[in-house]
């Protein structure tokens, strides 16, 4: 993410959709402060699941793509205490900080936010040091891109799972084939709960869609099923000879 550079006055902040942005801090409705690639992945993605979103960017040739693709878009010094409450951002209540290599940024906006008492803030931190001082001035969730991607990959890569996703340090979730040793068994019957410490909660046959996963579900070779349990156990499980 670019440097959200001071200094800008008011006045040559573009806004590129005709409605005040105030009008879009609803409930359903959420800010993201810097429009990289993590940004505008998250606010598209939202955009599309119908939350409305205004977003924001110091870079107007980034504002001008995204110009009809958000809520509103504009082009602003979001380390301006004033730039950030015309924009009616104590306002909302859920605000993404998605700057990157700009340190100095992302603190000076995330501290304005926590000074605003905006109730829900995700700042991403790109290197520890970075999210430590995060955490130290009270952001209450400090994510990190990179690092939780490379993470998810690297469980990927070294078993059979087709994906990972790490709920706590220590508890995991994984997407994975049936082991052809519980073809023909009813889920109940496989002990696989007592055996591996991990519980079955959902599952795909061939060309069917996913559903709940019950004790006289009866697995089948090729079937997809979702695993959840502690990280070893679950990701020992995915391997061919569990």
């Amino acid at each position: 993410m670019t440097s959200l550079r001071k200094g800008r006055s008011l006045a040559k902040h573009r806004l590129f959709r005709s409605t005040d942005p105030g009008s879009v801090a609803s409930a359903n409705s959420v800010a993201v402060i810097g429009l990289g690639r993590f940004g505008q992945s998250l606010a598209l993605e939202l955009m599309d699941n119908g939350t409305e979103v205004l977003g924001i960017d110091s870079r107007e040739h980034v504002v001008q793509s995204l110009n009809g693709k958000l809520t509103h878009v504009v082009a602003a010094d979001a380390t301006d205490e004033q730039v950030l409450r015309q924009l009616s951002i104590p306002e909302f209540d859920r605000v993404v900080v998605a700057i990157g290599s700009d340190i100095q940024s992302s603190i000076l906006v995330t501290s304005l936010l926590l000074r605003f008492s905006v109730a829900q803030i995700w700042a991403k931190a790109v290197s520890d040091p970075h999210g430590l001082i995060l955490e130290q001035l009270g952001v209450p969730h400090v994510v990190y891109p990179e690092k939780d991607m490379g993470r998810r990959l690297a469980h990927i890569v070294r078993g059979s799972m087709q994906d990972f996703i790490e709920i706590d340090t220590d508890f995991a979730m994984v997407k994975t084939e049936v082991n052809p040793h519980y073809a023909g068994m009813r889920l109940g019957d496989s002990n696989i709960r007592r055996k591996h410490g991990v519980t079955v909660s959902a599952i795909k046959h061939q060309g069917g869609v996913w559903q709940a996963a019950a004790a006289d579900t009866v697995l089948q070779a090729g079937d997809i099923i979702l695993v959840t349990g502690p990280t070893r156990q679950a990701e020992r499980f995915s391997r061919p000879s569990a």
